[in-house]
């Protein structure tokens, strides 16, 4: 790899990348001489971008639209699940106020309801009571809470146990597994408060044993990328499912087409291997001899919210201490951040994750908050406890 290019990138990437302007993705590759495109977003996976970029010659890792309808869609994932004995908690479905409110007496307290379109995130809800569940329905159908995306809902049962992040790369036939991580998507310490995107999360080995990691390839990862083979959309691109550890084993919460975020900041933190090798592997089925080298440490990613957030974010607050961060060895990715002149200011929910390693979980835990430390913008908040449930196992 000699150069990469970003489109439309941002103050961060712009530090190690060419940040252009096109009036598309494809014309972008082909103005740039690209020879492998990695897509980021999950909106453009549904657009079809893969389907365009394939259609002209042009390597790209990424699935088609029609895998992309596993993260587009919860209704079809769950449907998919079934059909390919995807293990999953107990659910229904539901497309209208009616359907909804109905769907509700087969469930008892606490209930999962999930928007069925994209929603930053935020499209689910854990309702702790059955009224909580009947106003949180009317509320999805009638687009108050994530708009057209929840006037289709899936309504599933409360399922008990750990969330584990687990994505691999996949090329159609072959699947190499990442690191598995943990998330934490609550706002405030405790997982409490509304969902988030991501607040932070930590990549530990101890987070899944050899076993449970060959279960959930055999019992999920497979099984979908067989799945989609059998639909005539085979899967090549980010494989993610996330799933809850319960005492029946590994159970599906959702699958995502893209790596997650934060998650993979912590993840790829550690990755030893050239990257971009790896990905033109995938993009043009060369996976199967594919071994991953990993640093040993375990890392942790802590997010900077800007204030506000989940709800309306205050932004264009100035930022400083990233290179005091990083002076301590910490990388701090960006992501709400943009250029105001000659200042880095806040222009999103989610501005910086702070990712750092240590020989043991508590070394990484403290020496990524102690670079966090180091930023300031006004109204910043993040959680004081990400990583800390993996304490246990060590």
């Amino acid at each position: 790899m000699t150069k990469v290019i970003a489109m439309p990138g941002n103050p961060g990437i712009g530090e190690v990348a060419e940040c252009v302007a096109s009036p598309g993705y494809l014309r972008a590759a082909v103005d740039h001489g690209v020879d492998l495109t990695v897509v980021g977003p999950e909106a453009p996976l549904m657009e079809g971008v893969v389907d365009r970029f394939r259609d002209a010659g042009r390597a790209i890792f990424g699935p088609v639209a029609g895998a992309a309808q596993l993260e587009g869609s919860k209704i079809f994932s769950k449907n998919f699940f079934a059909k390919y004995s995807i293990p999953t908690a107990r659910y229904r479905t539901a497309e209208s106020l009616e359907e909804g409110l109905a769907a509700l007496d087969d469930f008892t307290a606490p209930v999962v309801l999930k928007a069925d379109g994209l929603a930053a995130g935020k499209g689910v809800v854990i309702a702790q009571s059955m009224d909580e569940a009947r106003t949180t329905v009317r509320q999805f159908m009638a687009g108050e809470l994530v708009g057209d995306a929840g006037r289709r809902l899936v309504i599933e049962e409360f399922l008990m146990g750990e969330e584990v992040s687990f994505i691999a790369l996949a090329d159609g036939e072959n699947l190499v597994p990442l690191l598995p991580a943990q998330d934490h998507k609550a706002i405030f310490d405790g997982d409490r408060g509304p969902n988030t995107g991501g607040m932070g999360a930590y990549v530990d080995e101890r987070i899944l044993t050899a076993e449970q990691v060959e279960t959930v390839m055999r019992t999920v990862m497979r099984p979908a990328l067989e799945g989609m083979r059998r639909e005539g959309s085979p899967f090549t691109g980010f494989l993610y499912a996330g799933l809850m550890m319960t005492a029946d084993g590994p159970k599906t919460l959702e699958f995502n087409v893209r790596l997650g975020d934060p998650e993979t900041q912590p993840i790829l933190y550690r990755l030893r291997s050239d990257l971009a090798a790896v990905l033109h592997a995938g993009a043009t089925g060369g996976l199967k001899d594919v071994v991953l080298d990993w640093a040993p440490e375990p890392s942790v990613a802590v997010v900077l919210a800007a204030a506000g957030y989940p709800g309306k974010v205050q932004t264009g607050d100035s930022i400083t201490g990233i290179a005091a961060a990083e002076a301590l060895g910490a990388k701090v990715f960006q992501a709400g951040t943009r250029w105001e002149g000659r200042d880095l200011v806040t222009s999103g929910g989610r501005v910086l994750a702070v990712t750092a390693s240590g020989a043991t979980l508590t070394e990484a835990i403290t020496a990524a908050y102690r670079a966090a430390g180091e930023v300031r913008f006004d109204g910043m908040q993040y959680r004081k406890d990400i990583g800390k449930k993996g304490l246990k196992r060590w």
